[in-house]
């Protein structure tokens, strides 16, 4: 039982006191949770980790071995990546504790398997936290949408991306200028490499495929293409076409049983919600068969928000008490397919000389792809000259085909960057 049928408070252990372990911790021990009682904090090196605010009842130990076999019903695990979190979490499911994660990675690559232990123990495995930090996607997802089919979700998932790309946006700087002050004001890791090429978006995105849209994929099926190509004139030309640019992560629902799943970055209208995603912002946005198009929006990163998510999920199933257990049935991964079909955006950087756009025009006949437009601002060297074409609707995968046939050329001072451009 994960309520104790004398009233006595639901004991929790924590793994994990960095930034979101901390600010969970301060939420249990606020005295604003009288049915939870938190017995036990674990993390490497503890005794650095010790406070005084935490009350002297509290168990703190360095050995997770500790937390699996104490005397509680939930454990929270905010440690973070994917090995020795799995085992971690599966060891307290194994000896009969409920799990809370905020581990995206974890419930990405291996949340089918836990759910089915979860399940076939009468346990439960919560993970609100993973996806959109203090924002009750999954929840919502799961309760306040159950009537409807939901068949697609797009997605500003990964706080860091949008943190960069709007500062490109407004401060027109470069995207180095634009990485530098996100890690100086903490949004951004020394290593952004999950967040900048996507592979963060992507753990978020097949989690919400598998609870919205009830289509499982596996996280590395997800085509993901990184935002590291953006240059700040990139925003001047799509400002032209009443657009910016962000990185969203779609997911949809097909007919024939696949599922269409990309996170890229892509011109959004200015007008859109998307477009006005600013900051470290998050934004989900899904559409159902029968209530049409449903948005969720707040902060996605910070200890605090993702904390209130947490302690969230402690709280119901704290209330909800045990299940019966249930039999496991193995879980149908669904075939992806990543190739975005829509309007494009594809800027040349070229040593200028003539023949140039009738070289680019042909790549495109020869691979039936039709031109709506071609841009070219003033006041740039024509030893480094930017121009922009856009495309009607076309395959992704068509299209690079195309760029594949133009990059022969001798003329290109950058790579051609294509980015898909969504209504």
């Amino acid at each position: 039982m994960n309520v104790k049928a004398n009233g006595t408070p639901v004991r929790v252990a924590l793994m994990g006191f960095g930034t979101v372990g901390q600010s969970v911790a301060r939420i249990l021990c606020s005295g604003e949770m009288p049915g939870v009682q938190l017995t036990h904090i674990f993390n490497r090196d503890v005794e650095r980790k010790r406070v005084d605010w935490v009350p002297a009842s509290v168990t703190w130990t360095d050995n997770a071995d500790d937390i699996v076999s104490a005397d509680v019903s939930i454990v929270i695990e905010v440690v973070g990546g994917i090995r020795p979190a799995y085992d971690w979490v599966k060891g307290a499911l194994q000896s009969g504790k409920s799990v809370v994660t905020a581990n995206k990675q974890l419930m990405a690559h291996h949340g089918a398997e836990l759910l089915d232990i979860a399940r076939a123990k009468g346990l439960e495995v919560r993970f609100e936290a993973s996806v959109a930090g203090g924002i009750p996607v999954l929840r919502a997802l799961q309760e306040g949408l159950a009537g409807d089919r939901l068949v697609e979700v797009r997605g500003i998932l990964n706080g860091t991306c949008a943190y960069i790309l709007s500062r490109m946006e407004s401060e027109s700087i470069s995207f180095a200028d634009a990485l530098a002050a996100a890690q100086k004001a903490g949004y951004a890791e020394a290593d952004p490499s999950e967040d900048l090429d996507g592979a963060d978006a992507a753990a978020k995105l097949a989690i919400i495929a598998a609870v919205g849209l009830r289509r499982p994929v596996r996280v590395g099926d997800i085509a993901t293409k990184s935002i590291r190509p953006i240059e700040s004139v990139d925003f001047m030309y799509a400002r032209e076409l009443g657009c910016t640019i962000r990185q969203v992560a779609r997911a949809s629902a097909e007919d024939n049983g696949e599922v269409f799943a990309a996170v890229r970055p892509a011109l959004v209208p200015l007008s859109s919600a998307f477009g006005r995603v600013t900051g470290s912002q998050n934004l989900v946005t899904v559409r159902g068969v029968f209530g049409g198009e449903t948005s969720f929006s707040g902060s996605g990163a910070g200890g605090s928000p993702t904390a209130v998510a947490v302690v969230s999920d402690v709280l119901s199933i704290a209330n909800a008490g045990s299940r019966p257990p249930a039999a496991a049935e193995p879980t149908v991964y669904h075939k992806v397919k990543g190739d975005f079909v829509a309007p494009h955006y594809v800027r040349f950087t070229v040593n200028d000389k003539p023949g140039i756009l009738a070289s680019i025009t042909a790549a495109y006949a020869k691979f039936g792809i039709n031109i709506e437009g071609v841009l070219q601002l003033p006041k740039f060297k024509r030893d480094r000259l930017p121009f922009v074409t856009t495309l009607e609707e076309c395959p992704e995968s068509v299209l690079e085909r195309a760029l594949a046939e133009v990059a022969k050329s001798d003329y290109h001072v950058v790579a051609p960057l294509a980015l898909p451009i969504f209504g």
